[in-house]
């Protein structure tokens, strides 16, 4: 699922309280994925997020009114199929104060877990990041063994390589 708060023009207004979201899909056979590798991949994504504009808003839009289609989490088939990433920068979870004080972490809940599920929150210090993965072990083994996979998320930045 993709916002489209920013992508339609004029963009939605900055007090609308709802959500503007669509679904979007970047495709590949898994050869072609480890032929080409990693940052291919994240070009592939990049390429179906530049594409999220007014007219293909629009355009899916106009196709649902037509064909209106629902999709159920529940249904494992469809979301085992996928890698999925969810939040959204514009909340802030760490404001939020029941009368218990200042969140320490944040979670989402259990309705919104499924394996491959990516959720970003930002995070509680400026300019950071939280990333929750739901992944099951059968993924996490599947990840493990992937050795490219591996490398790109184990490489330290240059600042805390030792010399």
């Amino acid at each position: 699922m993709m916002g489209s708060r920013v992508g339609l023009n004029p963009p939605l207004p900055e007090a609308y309280f709802g959500t503007s979201v669509q679904s979007r899909v970047a495709t590949t056979k898994v050869g072609e994925l480890v032929e080409k590798g990693l940052g291919w991949g994240a070009l592939r994504l990049n390429q179906v997020i530049k594409s999220h504009n007014d007219v293909t808003i629009q355009c899916s839009r106009e196709s649902w009114v037509e064909n209106p289609v629902l999709a159920f989490l529940s249904n494992n088939s469809l979301v085992s199929k996928y890698l999925s990433t969810g939040s959204s920068p514009r909340f802030n979870v760490y404001e939020n104060d029941f009368g218990w004080g200042q969140p320490i972490a944040v979670r989402s809940g259990s309705a919104n877990r499924y394996d491959a599920k990516i959720t970003v929150f930002p995070g509680s210090v400026e300019g950071s990041i939280d990333i929750e993965a739901c992944l099951s072990p059968e993924t996490l083994k599947v990840i493990e063994d992937d050795a490219e996979f591996m490398e790109a998320v184990t490489v330290l930045p240059p600042f805390q390589q030792s010399a």
